[in-house]
């Protein structure tokens, strides 16, 4: 059955082309979107500078145009979201629901591995260093709707993660939670690459008192086994003249039937209509045949 207010996303970081992994993340969501007769989203997810590349961000929405993968509304840009971030942050630390903190990595390894919250106890508080959301939520499940039940590691979900980087920038979980809501997203269709993170924004909507999405975690296509293909990797740039194969090869690897179109807003009609959830695999990776690679 469709949902009548369906909003779905694809969020990409300018950090370099949009990828063949890139396309399996925009396609399934496009197509979840459009099977459910709902809305699709873009979002520039751009709050990490040092590793953006100029011009990232218009290639990326180019490339979106030139597969037909066309979103609904404007484009929004994290950037254009800091003084919300920070509105919030402030009013957690106001009621003491989150608080500076100074250890290194060294020092939290030294200490098991895992944060202890020190800095949450310490009289008087810390006035600098990055900042820690106090964690009462401790989300460490969830089902999602292709890998089904997810559990992580209880000290995980149990942390004081951080929601502000000691360098100022925005820390990755408090943005996109807060967009997310912003933006009335009823399901996050992404790569299993976040699906621990997901326990963590789980347990910051919850702390936020917000509604969450709900979850749909896709393989990550990899070069190897636990190597995905990313713009950190420098995996090769999808073909922006003729977008057909890599659509197929995309709609392949997702479980989809290919389909033998020229015209690619046609193809994307006809891959929504014959689009099912229960043909993606269910699996966390899959390592692409070396023919595949340079798709």
């Amino acid at each position: 059955m469709s949902t009548p207010h369906y909003i779905g996303r694809f969020a990409p970081s300018p950090s370099g082309p949009l990828h063949f992994g890139s396309l399996i993340a925009a396609l399934g969501s496009y197509l979840r979107a459009h099977s459910q007769q709902g809305q699709w989203l873009v979002r520039i997810e751009d709050i990490d500078p040092p590793r953006e590349i100029i011009g990232a961000s218009d290639d990326i929405l180019r490339t979106l145009d030139a597969y037909g993968l066309h979103w609904h509304g404007s484009v929004l840009y994290q950037q254009q979201r800091y003084d919300a971030y920070q509105q919030q942050i402030d009013e957690l630390i106001r009621h003491d629901q989150a608080y500076f903190c100074q250890c290194t990595r060294k020092i939290i390894q030294a200490h098991g591995g895992i944060y202890d919250g020190r800095c949450g106890l310490r009289q008087p508080r810390l006035t600098q260093g990055a900042i820690r959301i106090r964690n009462q939520a401790n989300a460490d499940n969830f089902n999602d709707l292709v890998q089904g039940e997810v559990t992580v590691d209880k000290r995980f979900a149990a942390e004081d993660f951080i929601i502000k980087r000691s360098d100022g920038l925005y820390a990755y979980q408090l943005a996109v939670v807060l967009d997310d809501a912003y933006q009335g997203i009823t399901e996050v269709v992404r790569g299993c690459d976040l699906l621990e993170a997901s326990c963590r924004q789980i347990s910051l909507f919850s702390l936020l008192g917000l509604d969450a999405p709900q979850w749909l975690h896709l393989p990550l296509a990899c070069a190897q086994k636990g190597f995905k293909l990313s713009k950190q990797n420098h995996a090769p740039a999808i073909d922006t003249k003729q977008p057909q194969a890599s659509i197929n090869a995309a709609l392949s690897f997702l479980g989809q039937p290919e389909v033998d179109v020229d015209a690619v807003e046609v193809m994307l009609q006809q891959a929504v209509a014959q689009f099912s959830l229960d043909r993606i695999p269910k699996h966390k990776e899959i390592v692409l045949a070396a023919t595949n690679l340079a798709t």
